[in-house]
Parts: C-alpha cells; structure tokens; sequence
C-alpha cells in the first residue's frame, strides 16, 4: 500500500503536521495490517523534520476510524498467521506512543476498534461534542479482544474499572461521557475541531499534559493493592451473564490482570497471543459470520422500487405501538397515534419522551432535538388526518376479527396507495387481507418487543402483496434502524414458528417432572440469554395461552407425527389469574413493590398445573437438545417449504429475534459446523424417546446424506 493510499501530510507555517485520514475507494477509514505499517515511517519522517514542533491525526471522511478491516479476519486458518500482525501492530502503536513529538488525535463521528486504539496511542485525544461522536471498543461483539494495545493503554487512561466495562460490553460512549471519564481530553464544536487540535497539540509541545486522577480514594484502593478483587468479581460476573460459552471476555480480564500485575510489555505479549487464539476459535468466528450477515441484511436488495415514507400511522399506543412509533420518528417520520383511550396515548407519548430524554442526559440528543422529534406525534381518538398517509401500522388485539374491522375502517380514510402493515405475530396476512379492498398493500410487519431495542424486523409477504410494498416497507424498516428478514406467510411466519416447538417442549418437560430451575439453568447453558420458563413469565402467560390455543400450535399438531402440545397447564395458569411478571404471579416470585424477579425464587404452586409437586433432575443434554433441536428442526422444515429465502435469513431471524445463540452462528450455521448427519441422530434420538415429532425434516436428511453444508464460504 501506497502512502497516499491511506494518508496525506500538511503542514502548517506554526510548526504543526496534520496527519489526514482519507483511505481511497472506501466510505470509512478501516484499519488493515498494511496501514498500521505505515505510521513507522510516517512517524519517523516527522520526528526527523526540524520545522515540525506537533502533529494532528484526523480523518476526511464522516467518521474517524470505523475499526478494522475485519475481512482480514476470515483469512486466518492456522497459528502463525495472525500473532505477527498483531505484533507489528503494536510497533507501530507503540511508534506513535514514543514520538519526540506530541501527537493529538482529533475525532469526529464513529471511532470504534483499532480507531480508538490508534486514538489511545496518541499522546492527547480531543473530540467533536457532536451526537455522532462514539467511541468504543467493541471487540468482543466478534468474540475477539482489542489487539492494538487497547486492553493496555485503556485501563491506564480511564481505571481498570471502567476499561473492562467498556472492553467486555462493547458499548457506545457519547463525547460528553468520554470527557467526564477522561478518554478524551477537550471537546469542541466539530467546524472548529482542527483548528483547535492544531493549538492543543503546539501547547503540548511546550508543555506536557499532566492528567489528574479523579478518582474516588475507594476506587484508588480496589484498584491498587486491592485489584486482585476487581478481576475476580469481573470473572464471576461474565460466568454469571455467559455460561462460560464466550471466551473473549475471559481472555480481555486475563490481558488487563497481566498487563497491570506485570507491566505493559507483558501484557502487549499476551494481548498477541491470545488475540490469535480467538480469531481461530470458532465461537468468533460465527460471531464474525453474524456480523456479514446483519451487514448484508441493513441494504434493501429492491430499493429501486421503494417509495418515501413521510407519514406513518400507528393504531395501538400501548407498549409495541409506542415503541415503533419512537424509532420511527427517530428518522424524522411524522406519526399519527390512535388509540381508543386518551390514557394510553398519553401514556405512550410519556414513554417515548422518557427514553428520548434519557439521550439527551447522555448529550446523544439536545433538548431541541428532541422537543422537534415529539412534535412529530399527532395523538388521536379518531381517523382525522389519515387520508394523507404513506402507511398504517396495526398494532392492535390479535384476533382476526379485530383486524378485519380495523381493516376496514383504515381503507376507508385513506389514499388509495397507502400501504396497510399488520404487527402480527402469529395471524396469517392472507387471512387479515382477505376483506380488503386493496389486498395487494397489504403486509406483514412484525416487530419484536421492546421495539427500541430489539434488532429485528420480520416482513411477511402473501401472493398478492405488490412489490413495491415490500421494498418500501423494507425501506422503513432500514431507517428505523433495523436488520431486516423477509419471509413468505404461515402460520407463525418464521420466528414465531421456530419459537413454537421451543417453548411448548419446555412445557412439556415441565409436565414430565422437570424443574424449573433446572430447565432455565441448561438452556441457558446451551447459550440463549434467558431461559424458556422466565420468557413465559416475560412475554405473559396470557399472551402464550392464547399463542397455545391459535393457529401455530394447531399447525404444529396437525402437520407433525406424534406432535404434543404441553398448552394445557398454561391455559390453566392463566384462567387462575398469572400473567407472568406483568402481575407478579408467574413461574417465579417477583417484588411486590419493584415487581422484579427474586433470582433463583419460584413460584412452587406452578407445579400443580404441571402434575404436582414432585421433581425430578433431568438430564442436562436432554434438555438443551429438546429446547435447542425443537428450535433448529423447525428451521429446517421453513428452509425446506420456502417460507425463508436462504439459510442466512433463517440465522439471523432466530439470533436477532429470537436469541438464539449468536457464538453458534444460527441453526443452520450450527448445523454446518456439527454436521447435518450428527444433527439427524440428534434428532432421530430424541425421536426414539419422546415421539416422532422430532423427526428430522427432509432437508437435513438428505444433506446428511450427500455431505452437503448449507453455506459454501
């Protein structure tokens, strides 16, 4: 790679270099092994230029450093391949880190990864007080660490303490926050943030910054003498929240203790090694093949015929409602909120202010901005300002009359194009347009709870549905900020489908004598984030009762051998009064006045609707292979009968909507890695000692056979 392929010098009569960032061909600077090979010369080039005194970093582009360039990634088979990158890295780093001459780096927008760790090797970092402006090191998303020193330098700058939340979350810090803990030294206005590292760093050259420690004497102390404490209660944290199915966020704890116990070179020694170690763990590697495929789903394949969006309507205030309301106003769409009680209107436009607010603390978001965004809510009783929507959104009870009057009434005040997208999550949209007028703007938007936070949106298209209706509503969805699947119509769809046999075998296990500590302490082993009995008490046991009594449970019944459906004790559950957490009566005892779940507590009066008191401890594969299997053989059967598109959509529906454990890759990226001929006898086992529901679908029996995978890469 050429210099100027990546970087151009200007120098300025005051004595400063500044270093612009501009890599040719690409929207965002990404880091390789080729540029990072760059700063030695550069460095050493300026450091020998007597008419240089300081030197600025800074990007052309929107964003600083978006990170590395992690296709690099997928091109490491074997040890020896990746250490002497990394190695050569820290060179160049440590390049910066040791120039004679004060190097500032000055940071707008995205400056994530092996951005932030070129950031932290400079000797001052100054910062656009922009919205945009993030810093964060989000490594062990991809099931890596930071391998350009940051598990080094970071805790040095910020404290153990708040380096390792950064480094095991791998969240987002606004310019405000990084400021107050001092990953950044100034902000400023972006239009004067050259000018103004070009002075900061010519007043380092005449005198070095000196850093005050902030911190409290207790953190002195816990993070001193005392931080031995620290790391073990950072151990017991990441077993407590992954089972142990992650090893990135041990091996970033490991690099920290090292680096801090026995000094920078060590730890820069064991950053190296362990960060080969994971890029060829296949945990990171699914991790890595999740986040192709989030990427590839964030671009509308028929853009083309998408059309704007500037008025949405939304029927339903309560909680789905709300929250797509909000993320839909996020992209400045004007919404129309009805809702048949003036209550929950303004209940939901109090929520929506509440979670917008709260990024405004942050100084994510001003207090303008935020005003602007709200008044984009116009709450309505009534169908007043509808004729001049580009869609409506129903989010209303879910039963099929309902939808057919409301239906009727939203095509009665609207344009003859505006598009009628139903939130179902079970209902077929065949079935919810059959008396529609305009059956063909008639569409399956399904979008998963709490809607501001959670990635997915599932698009259902019928026969009838018009094209330019599923590229515009997948349009919507992109600027919502979703990653988004398009699946065929069904009972249950995709995710509600595959969820099915998930939950009701978690059920039944429960009817066979499980217990329900148990049964949510091995699924969660298997590497789902919560638990099928606490999801029960999550999403509400009168929601699940009446899933068990509609048309996915039915489906599953009258189309699969053997089927059983372990709804009864549910059913019964609800019509004596539990709802799960929403009414602190569940599965488990909750608070009565925080109405959180009291850990490891249950509610042992659930066993009556179960067969009784008596427990038994079950096998612990047998248990993860029921819920798990349940899961992936249902995948199998939709991939098989067309209701998705490709075994990339299957995965990312059951990660994104459904938690389905990320470090496997999917189901039919766990299956590739186990083999379809291992995951028939799975299932031909389970088969063998329940009933033959769990017979493998066709697909899999027949890849089993030719030896066949479902991706090629």
């Amino acid at each position: 790679m050429n210099q100027s392929d990546y970087l151009t010098i200007e120098k300025s009569n005051n004595g400063v270099a500044t270093i612009w960032l501009d890599q040719k061909g690409e929207k965002i600077n990404k880091v390789s092994a080729d540029m990072v090979g760059l700063f030695e010369d550069v460095f050493n080039q300026l450091d020998n230029d007597l008419d240089v005194k300081a030197i600025v970093l800074i990007s052309r582009k929107k964003d600083f450093i978006a990170g590395a360039d992690i296709e690099m990634f997928k091109r490491v088979q074997k040890p020896g391949d990746f250490e002497p990158i990394t190695r050569k890295g820290h060179e160049g780093l440590n390049r910066i880190e040791k120039s004679k001459k004060p190097v500032v780096a000055a940071i707008h927008g995205s400056c994530l990864g092996a951005g932030l760790e070129i950031a932290l090797a400079c000797h001052a970092r100054i910062a656009s007080d922009d919205r945009k402006t993030t810093l964060a090191l989000p490594e062990v998303k991809l099931g890596l660490l930071p391998g350009g020193g940051g598990t080094q330098r970071l805790p040095r700058l910020v404290g153990i303490q708040k380096a390792l939340d950064m480094m095991l979350t791998g969240k987002n810090i606004y310019a405000y926050p990084a400021k107050k803990m001092g990953l950044v030294d100034k902000l400023i206005h972006r239009d004067g943030l050259h000018e103004a590292a070009k002075k900061f760093a010519l007043e380092l050259a005449h005198k070095p910054l000196q850093r005050k420690d902030n911190r409290p004497f207790s953190q002195k102390i816990i993070e001193g003498p005392l931080k031995f404490i620290v790391f073990k209660k950072a151990r017991e944290m990441v077993m407590r929240m992954t089972s142990g199915n992650y090893p990135a966020p041990l091996k970033i704890i490991d690099c920290v203790e090292i680096g801090m116990s026995q000094g920078m070179k060590a730890g820069l020694d064991a950053e190296a090694k362990k960060f080969e170690e994971l890029i060829l763990s296949n945990e990171s590697r699914q991790l890595i093949n999740v986040f192709f495929a989030m990427t590839e789903k964030k671009k509308n394949p028929m853009k083309d015929k998408a059309r704007e969006i500037k008025r949405l309507g939304m029927l339903g205030a309560g909680f789905m409602g709300a929250g797509i309301a909000e993320v839909s106003i996020n992209d400045d769409i004007d919404v129309t909120l009805k809702d048949i009680k003036q209550e929950t209107l303004s209940s939901a436009k109090k929520t929506i202010w509440k979670n917008l607010d709260s990024r405004v603390r942050k100084k994510a978001m001003t207090k303008f901005e935020l005003e602007e965004k709200m008044a984009r809510v116009n709450d309505r009783l009534d169908y007043n300002g509808f004729q001049n929507l580009d869609i409506v959104v129903e989010a209303v009870f879910e039963d099929i009359n309902i939808k057919h009057k409301v239906i009727a009434e939203v095509e009665a005040v609207t344009n003859d194009n505006c598009i009628f997208a139903s939130n179902t999550s079970a209902l077929p949209i065949k079935s919810i347009a059959e008396k529609a007028k305009r059956p063909e703007l008639v569409i399956g938007m399904h979008y998963f709870s709490p809607v501001p936070k959670m990635p997915l949106l599932e698009i259902i298209t019928y026969d009838k549905t018009a094209d330019w209706v599923t590229a515009t509503c997948y349009e919507l969805g992109l600027r919502q900020g979703k990653t988004i699947i398009v699946v065929k119509d069904g009972p249950g769809f995709y995710t509600s489908r595959i969820l099915g046999p998930f939950m009701n075998e978690a059920l039944l296990l429960l009817e066979e004598g499980g217990d329900i500590l148990q049964i949510d302490k091995e699924v969660r082993k298997f590497g789902y984030p919560v638990g099928p009995v606490t999801l029960f008490d999550e999403v509400g046991i009168d929601i699940a009762a009446h899933v068990m009594t509609g048309d996915v449970n039915k489906y599953y019944r009258e189309t699969r051998e053997g089927a059983k459906s372990g709804g009864e004790g549910i059913i019964k559950m609800n019509k004596a009064g539990y709802s799960g957490r929403k009414n602190k009566k569940g599965f488990y005892q909750y608070d009565p006045k925080t109405g959180k779940k009291l850990h490891g507590k249950i509610d042992t009066n659930a066993y009556n609707f179960f067969g009784g008191q008596n427990r038994k401890q079950l096998d612990a594969e047998f248990i993860q292979h029921r819920c798990g299997f349940g899961m992936i053989n249902e995948a199998a059967y939709c991939l098989q009968e067309g209701i998705i598109a490709t075994p990339m959509d299957g995965d990312v529906g059951a990660i994104f909507g459904l938690g389905f454990p990320p470090f496997r890759g999917g189901p039919f990226r766990y299956i590739d890695t186990i083999g379809a001929d291992k995951a028939v006898a799975i299932l031909e086992g389970l088969a063998a000692k329940t009933t033959a529901r769990f017979k493998p679908a066709q697909i899999l029996v027949d890849y089993a056979k030719a030896g066949k995978k479902f991706y090629n890469d």
